[in-house]
């Protein structure tokens, strides 16, 4: 074996980031992908293609990035992907906003002053155990050391707040906390410089501080994995487009193109804008209506932003802007709906209106009567400091984000992932239930049909030559068999396959009732029953069992509706809704007083999902309705949906006892800090303790 050259060896990798950072990088939305195998087989996929120059997957995101020769386009590997079984869209990346600066900040300095609080804690316990006065003293100034920069960098939050609150005129919760913190360590630090021997709260400045801090990262954690749907509908807009000028085809963004541009679609892609087709064509319209079966459209007809062309090329003349597209009206209702949704305020939020307030008038109220009553400023300063310590709404603020990161953990493993801090609260208090068909309910592909084996190789045969989606869902369903040898193979539009078995004629598509298989000796219908999602039945019945309305919502035609309906035992169907009238349903049933989930998977679901009570998407949904959904099902077993209500039930119990006991604690803290006989330090404990009692409750079974 004869080595490789080092100096070749070190040139490689170099010629790759060249080649790379000179090729055209594409996005891809790869909502299907699942496991390690799918990325293998993604990456295998797009590295074969002739212009690719590198592919990367992200699991996590469900997205690939690739690298392509310039002008090459995102049309051959969104081609070669669906023939491979990958569902992919074109994104674009930029419309995203993935960081967490605020989070990571929040990280930090709850470990500055979780670390700090142990160490000042460490030497307060030398203190307490009867140091030497010079020792005392010493420590003393070792916990200033550590206590005032942790504190000067970790609290900055609550100062930050606070002081934006009081420029404004008004109070805030932050404004108590940050006094709170501000007065245990300036006295503490009087106390260090005067050697009086009195004891110093820097350890209850550091501890009030951490466990504040770690109920807003709580809160925020949650928050913060919910982009905005709005911003994920706008990344599904393909980010550029083909213009046909005269015989020159050039690549523009799409936000360039005028009404009356001619656009070139290859087969898979999706129409970047609204437009009328110049040439006879098949849809995939079941992103935005949910409409299973494609659409034979004719000259003329109009094409909607978000379908895909199937069968040929079409040229698509654009009727409006980017931004009067399909997508973006669906985005902007996304918009109106979250807008909505985000002002919802929980029990905690609504208590906390009280605590700035009431905890200055007692703090105050505290200040004068001691020093009245003992002539000490000091004595009435540790007083007044124990009451807006004591009455520190640690407890108060851990109430709710406990139980949700508590109980958002269970779902998660147990395949359900929450992303709103609220979504505990909202899907405790629905009475109705919204359920998409296809993606939802359905798998989208079509139960195998009941065929011998001869006969299933031919279907298999036929299905396989032909990209018209029930075809490939009779590929899918016949995959155990094998395909028989046909020649001849033709399709004809708004027909089906044609080709010759043995000599004799073959045909696999539309009959006078149906899907059909004819065979030279025989005729068979082919059942086109769609495939139920694991625990799709049971979760229905587990459903109503609690007491729900559950309604099947469906862009799809009445009749395959109903069909669906009578396999579940369902009575309320609404088929053929399109996507602003799914949106408008829900608002009909929340003007009604209900309290609506909704569950879906696809664009024309999104703005539903956002408007809904509460809702939640399969993983197998498009980036747009993961989104703009409260929760994404991660288990393919739907029975988990009926499970998911009943913890946010129990969700719901533990935060009115959270609550309940955050309000007995202070109910018992105040009298005693006011009393005197609680100082800064006990005042630190006994906050301290309500919130581990609170947070003990949170994560019980």
């Amino acid at each position: 074996m004869t080595a490789a050259c080092p100096a070749c060896a070190g040139a490689a990798p170099a010629a790759q980031v060249a080649s790379e950072a000179a090729g055209e990088v594409i996005h891809l939305s790869l909502p299907g992908i699942h496991c390690a195998g799918c990325i293998a087989g993604v990456e295998r996929t797009l590295g074969a293609l002739p212009g690719v120059r590198a592919a990367r997957v992200n699991l996590g995101r469900r997205r690939a990035r690739v690298v392509v020769d310039p002008g090459t386009g995102a049309g051959p590997a969104l081609t070669a992907l669906a023939a491979a079984g990958y569902e992919a869209q074109e994104l674009d990346e930029a419309a995203l906003d993935t960081g967490d600066a605020a989070g990571r900040m929040l990280l930090a300095r709850i470990a500055v002053a979780g670390f700090a609080m142990m160490n000042v804690m460490a030497l307060s316990v030398a203190v307490w155990s009867g140091a030497g006065e010079a020792t005392r003293a010493l420590f003393h100034w070792a916990a200033a050391a550590i206590a005032l920069p942790a504190l000067a960098f970790a609290a900055v939050p609550f100062f930050t707040s606070a002081w934006g609150a009081l420029r404004a005129g008004r109070l805030n919760m932050d404004v108590p906390i940050a006094l709170a913190i501000a007065l245990a360590g300036t006295t503490s630090l009087v106390e260090t410089i005067l050697d009086s021997g009195a004891d110093t709260w820097f350890d209850a400045a550091l501890s009030l501080t951490f466990f504040l801090l770690a109920g807003r990262y709580l809160d925020h954690r949650a928050r913060a994995t919910a982009r905005s749907a709005a911003a994920e509908l706008t990344a599904l807009e393909l980010p550029r487009a083909t213009r046909l000028e005269g015989d020159r085809r050039v690549t523009v963004a799409v936000a360039d193109i005028r009404p009356g541009d001619r656009i070139a679609l290859a087969v898979g892609a999706r129409a970047p804008v609204d437009g009328v087709a110049e040439a006879a064509c098949r849809l995939d319209r079941s992103a935005l209506t949910g409409e299973a079966d494609p659409v034979e459209i004719q000259p003329g007809d109009a094409v909607c932003a978000g379908e895909t062309v199937l069968g040929a090329p079409l040229v698509l003349r654009a009727t409006a802007r980017a931004e009067d597209s399909t997508l973006r009206r669906l985005a902007r209702l996304v918009e109106v709906a979250e807008t909505g949704r985000h002002r919802y305020q929980g029990w905690a939020d609504w208590a906390a209106k009280l605590y700035a307030p009431l905890v200055h008038g007692l703090s105050a109220v505290a200040f004068v009567a001691w020093w009245v009553a003992t002539g000490s400023v000091g004595t009435a300063i540790a007083v007044a400091t124990a009451v807006l310590i004591i009455t520190c709404p640690c407890a108060l603020g851990l109430a709710v984000p406990a139980v949700t990161a508590s109980m958002t953990g269970r779902l998660f493993r147990a395949g359900v992932l929450l992303k709103s801090a609220t979504a505990l609260e909202r899907l405790a208090e629905v009475d109705t239930v919204l359920l998409d068909k296809t993606g939802t309910l359905t798998t989208g592909r079509l139960e195998a049909p009941d065929l011998d084996p001869a006969a299933a190789a031919v279907a298999r045969a036929l299905a396989e030559a032909s990209d018209h989606p029930v075809s490939r869902a009779v590929a899918h369903a016949l995959q155990d068999h094998a395909a028989a040898p046909l020649t001849d193979l033709r399709e004809v539009p708004g027909e089906g396959m044609h080709g010759l078995w043995d000599g004799a004629p073959a045909f696999l598509g539309r009959g006078p009732d149906g899907t059909e298989l004819r065979l030279p000796d025989r005729t068979l219908p082919l059942a086109t029953r769609e495939e139920l999602r694991p625990g799709a039945a049971e979760a229905v019945a587990a459903l109503r069992a609690q007491g729900l309305s559950v309604h099947l919502v469906t862009g799809d035609h009445a009749r395959r509706a109903a069909a669906l309906a009578a396999r579940l035992d369902l009575d309320e169907v609404h088929s053929g809704i399109a996507p602003e009238e799914k949106a408008a349903l829900v608002a009909e049933f929340a003007a009604r007083g209900a309290r609506v989930l909704m569950v879906g998977d696809g664009i024309n679901d999104a703005a539903a999902l956002a408007a809904a009570h509460a809702s939640l998407a399969p993983a197998t949904a498009l980036d747009a309705a993961r989104v703009a959904a409260d929760g994404v099902l991660l288990a393919a077993d739907l029975r988990i949906l009926p499970e998911t209500l009943s913890t946010a039930k129990r969700a719901a119990r533990r935060i009115r006892q959270n609550l309940a006991i955050a309000a007995g604690y202070n109910c018992v803290a105040i009298p005693v800090a006011l009393s005197g006989l609680a100082g800064p330090l006990a005042a630190a404990i006994a906050m301290s303790t309500s919130s581990v009692t609170v947070v003990a409750n949170a994560v019980r079974r």
